[in-house]
């Protein structure tokens, strides 16, 4: 990565932590994937429950891979062998120590937007786990709440959909139609602008490009 833009990127992701804290959240940046798992891995005691919804993120930087090999106990739905199981295994996540996911967008004041299809992972970033552990790469920062509402809706979602072999418009156009598609994965919407529990909510900026 070029010089100028890896320091223009530390001075806005050291901004972007500033106004976390101010929001009640906890923030770290990080310059790589390798850091970035160093700090989430000092963030999670060993012992800890563990679960996660949806996120290439977390995968990217190796996090889901270690805490699976880890001194953790985990709720991993994909282990689920019936509907039944994983609905078992998404309900002992909201009980988890710490719930690992990532935001479809994050603003320069550190506000984050997210987007759900069934609302496993929104709803528990809201309550639930004692921790939410937030990987979020740099690639994923705008300017503000409704370029984070426009990047999560025609970038995140139709990537995602596109990913799942979804039949929706935006799989289809690349951008979002506000459909009411049966397989549209814009169900739920979650801005998040402060923690009522002081550093529930940690999130690690990552100067990589990570996810959607």
């Amino acid at each position: 990565m070029n010089e100028n833009r890896i320091k223009r990127n530390r001075l806005l992701g050291e901004r972007i932590v500033k106004g976390l804290e101010s929001r009640n959240m906890e923030g770290y940046y990080a310059e790589t994937k390798e850091a970035a798992l160093a700090k989430a891995l000092e963030w999670i005691p060993e012992g800890s429950s563990v679960a996660w919804g949806g996120s290439m993120s977390v995968n990217e930087i190796g996090l889901k891979q270690a805490v699976c090999e880890g001194k953790y106990t985990t709720y991993n739905r994909e282990t689920a062998g019936n509907p039944e199981e994983k609905r078992k295994m998404e309900l002992m996540a909201y009980d988890s120590d710490f719930f690992l996911t990532s935001a479809n967008a994050i603003t320069e004041d550190g506000v984050m937007v997210n987007i759900d299809g069934i609302g496993n992972r929104v709803s528990a970033i809201a309550n639930g786990p004692r921790n939410v552990l937030m990987i979020v790469g740099m690639n994923k920062v705008v300017k503000d709440v409704d370029n984070a509402v426009s990047r999560a809706r025609n970038e995140a979602a139709p990537i995602n959909a596109q990913r799942f072999g979804l039949d929706t418009p935006c799989s289809k156009t690349g951008s979002c139609f506000d459909c009411k598609s049966p397989d549209t994965i814009c169900c739920q919407f979650l801005i998040t602008r402060f923690s009522k529990v002081a550093k529930r909510i940690k999130v690690i900026l990552v100067n990589e490009d990570l996810g959607f």
